[in-house]
This record gives C-alpha cells, structure tokens and sequence, in this order.
C-alpha cells in the first residue's frame, strides 16, 4: 500500500529566503527576549530563562523550512518527536505564554508568512505591554508591610502603633495587623494591607517615613510568594 503513496520530491529550498528569515527571527526573538525581562513577574530568573527563547525561535525556523518542502520528512519528523520527552517543568503559565510566542514566530517564519507573522509577533507583545503598565497602575494586591526602629528609647511603642495605624487606615481602607514584636532595643510591626494604586503605597511610606525618619521600611508582594 505504501509503495502506491507518492510521497513528492522535495523542493528545494532557497538558501537565500531561509537566511532572511533567519535573520529577521533572530531580531524577533531578541525583542520577545528583552520584552520577557521587562514586563515578565514570575519569581524565578528571568535573565536566564529569557536566553532560551533565541534557540527556541531559530530551531522552530530550521525544521520547518526543511520540513515543509517534503512530506516524508514531516511523517519522519513525526515519529522522532514521539520519542522525545520534555521534563522541564514549567512553574508559571506566563513562561508558558511566552514559549507559545517563541513557537509561533518560529514557525510563522518557518513557514515563509514573515510579514504577517512580524505584525503579529508586535501586536501581541503591545498587548502585553499595555496589559502589565496597567496592572502596575491597579494592582488590588495583598502587601505585607513591615516597619522596623531599631532605637525604641526614643519613641513611644504604643504611640507609633497608634499612629502607623491612623496613617494607614487614612490612606487604605482594607489592612490587618499581623504581628507586633517590641524588644528593649526594637520594634517591629507587620500589616496585611490590600492596595488597589501603587501610588497609595507611596503615599503611606511617605507619610510613616515622615513621621519617622529612622523606621526601616520593607513590603512583600504576597501574590507573588511561592507556595511550597
């Protein structure tokens, strides 16, 4: 049965166009590089992470421009990938989403549709921009903010308490007090607060830094805390 199959002789493919399509998805990949270290939250490193995605989009562009001039190398590809095992997990849909993005444009450019691929590539990247600026802006996240005096002789414990209080429920509508350690030299008192604007956050570090110059201040992004 498969000697009547007329698998096709391959086409042969222009050094010229695949190196042109090299060359500008290797600039693609760059720009979703550096897009990935600007706008990327995700804990883990996105400086080394970033660096595979070149790779990722320059091989796509390899196999399928050789793949596509022939369809017994599509079927021989076929049954090597069946063979191949990924076990590098994958922590964060936002990595995912980005290797989805390598992938497409390897395979857009692969595939001899650079224009159409190119203005799609910028067109997502936009959105995605547009999308994190404006989260920067609203960000209705839960903080843990800490003060810490480490000179508690010359301040009033229960006054500072009273007072950081008043600050934040002036600037922010929603917090909780989670934990409160007084020593003989320290102080140290940890709220839960939900912000909507980074600028309310802004707006309490100032007001408490100008209440009290010598606090040391420090916030965690609990949205971003790895669970274990």
């Amino acid at each position: 049965m498969l000697k009547n199959i007329d698998f096709g002789e391959p086409s042969s493919l222009l050094i010229s166009q695949l190196l042109l399509n090299l060359i500008i998805a290797a600039i693609v990949s760059v720009i979703i590089k550096i897009h990935y270290r600007r706008y990327g939250s995700v804990i883990t490193n996105r400086e080394e992470f970033s660096n595979v995605f070149p790779f990722i989009v320059l091989t796509t562009v390899l196999v399928i421009s050789i793949v596509k001039s022939s369809l017994a190398l599509s079927l021989g590809l076929v049954g090597a990938l069946s063979i191949v095992r990924f076990r590098t997990p994958i922590k964060e849909p936002e990595e995912l989403a980005y290797l989805f993005i390598s992938i497409a444009a390897g395979l857009g450019f692969g595939a001899n549709q650079t224009l159409p691929t190119l203005v799609s590539i910028l067109f997502i990247l936009a959105c995605i921009s547009l999308i994190k600026l404006n989260a920067k802006k609203i960000i209705d996240k839960s903080i843990y903010l800490t003060i810490e005096h480490n000179n508690i002789s010359k301040i009033d414990s229960n006054q500072i308490t009273k007072k950081i209080n008043e600050i934040i429920a002036n600037k922010n509508q929603a917090f909780d007090l989670k934990r409160l350690d007084i020593s003989s030299e320290t102080f140290q008192v940890t709220y839960l607060v939900n912000i909507k604007e980074i600028e309310t956050l802004e707006e309490i570090i100032k007001t408490i830094r100008s209440e009290y110059p010598e606090v040391i201040i420090n916030f965690i992004d609990q949205n971003q805390v790895p669970s274990i």
